[in-house]
């Protein structure tokens, strides 16, 4: 039997939600965005007028207005979006149990066991929970249908805002394969370079190749990508309770002035890898692999990452490999603006990657030590909060640094 899926995207969810109390703006070019004053301020989420004067999700607040000199401005609330979120996942509760959120403001159901309670007509099905969350909630979305998660996903990005479309067995080569590449789920810039480079610039290019190529360009991620071009996915709709693993722990901070000293680097990354080993250990999780962006304040953005010689949580031994990292591809004085540390290849257990020299000591002890040493960081911040102790090389940063965004749109 072929599985129906839908995927709902809410319309330009913060800003619609915003708007609710605010319906004079409707009309009118606003955005939700970070602090005006401060460089995170970033566009969190746009309404329809301001889409149109070319606003777009994740530019700076200055890029912005530089299109549109009459946006206005809206401060985030972020316990708002996730109440607001619940309410809609419980409507799509009511038609399925096997509802799957991604991120805060999209969801993938399955219906293929339930979709003959409500009449049997997939399109309606999605037609009806569009009309009952904006009479319920005063809220639209977009909504795909198709016979997996991904063309459900491409679907509901097909037609915005406020629209139905269907991706079906018959019809989706003609719709999706002349697609960009850069549609496809997890298909990200340097994936969409390197296959471009050998011609695949449409999903249906990529389809086209032999398997091999994308698989040795990208790896995993090539293998997958191929997949889901030629309508191979079959990964299923996980239901709420149910948590996908976690694939990796990161954090960046955006700075309020440019980094140029190693010194100020090591100070920052020392900061991002003591939280990044402190979530690993809540978790019960250890890293095998780092990977380490550093941002410019042009927006270039250089990334890198590297296998460790055995897993770990340790912020020290974070450290040292994503300053490792920093010095492949940063040479001070040039200005740093962003720094992204994220932990990958993550197990519940210590694991050995590399054989031991027999030549070189091991430090069981010295680890043992450290192990004892952060676990008491970790027991001081449950009991006086987080601020109350910090790792010693990010000492110093006072307010020049924040917490970096996620931007959920």
């Amino acid at each position: 039997m072929e599985r129906v899926i839908l995927h709902c995207d809410l319309n330009s969810f913060y800003a619609s939600v915003e708007l609710l109390s605010r319906p004079e703006l409707r009309e009118l070019p606003a955005a939700v965005c970070g602090d005006p004053a401060s460089r995170k301020g970033i566009i969190l989420a746009k309404n329809e007028p301001a889409r149109k004067f070319g606003v777009k999700t994740a530019e700076t607040i200055w890029q912005a207005r530089q299109k549109c000199p009459d946006l206005i401005l809206l401060p985030p609330h972020h316990d708002l979006y996730r109440r607001f979120s619940r309410l809609v996942n419980e409507i799509y509760g009511t038609y399925t149990d096997l509802v799957e959120p991604f991120g805060i403001d999209e969801s993938w159901l399955d219906i293929t066991g339930s979709m003959h309670l409500f009449g049997g007509d997939a399109a309606a099905i999605a037609d009806s929970i569009r009309a009952r969350v904006t009479r319920e909630l005063g809220l639209t979305l977009s909504v795909g249908v198709s016979f997996n998660k991904v063309f459900a996903k491409l679907g509901s990005d097909y037609r915005k805002p406020d629209a139905t479309t269907v991706i079906s067995p018959d019809n989706w080569k003609r719709i999706v394969w002349p697609l960009p590449v850069g549609t496809l789920l997890f298909a990200g810039p340097a994936a969409q370079r390197a296959l471009g480079q050998y011609g695949a610039r449409t999903i249906g290019d990529l389809a086209a190749m032999d398997v091999g190529l994308p698989e040795r360009l990208l790896g995993k991620l090539g293998r997958q990508l191929w997949e889901y071009a030629s309508g191979l996915d079959r990964s299923p709709v996980r239901p709420q309770h149910e948590k996908e693993p976690v694939k990796s722990v990161g954090n960046s901070s955006t700075f309020r002035e440019n980094l140029t000293t190693r010194a100020q680097v090591r100070q920052g990354m020392a900061m991002l890898c003591d939280s990044v080993a402190a979530r690993l250990r809540q978790q019960g999780l250890y890293c095998g692999a780092v990977s380490v962006s550093v941002k410019d304040p042009d927006f270039h953005t250089v990334s890198r990452q590297k296998r460790l010689a055995h897993s770990t949580h340790l912020t020290r031994e974070l450290l040292e490999a994503a300053m490792e990292l920093a010095d492949r591809v940063w040479k001070p004085p040039a200005p740093v603006r962003l720094l992204n540390v994220t932990a990958l290849s993550l197990t519940d257990s210590l694991e050995t990657y590399e054989q031991a020299d027999l030549f070189t000591p091991q430090q069981p002890v010295e680890d043992e030590k450290h192990e004892r040493l952060e676990q008491a960081v970790d027991a001081i911040r449950r009991k006086y909060g987080g601020g109350a102790i910090s790792y010693g090389g990010a000492s110093g940063l006072g307010d020049e640094v924040h917490d970096g965004e996620e931007l959920l749109s």
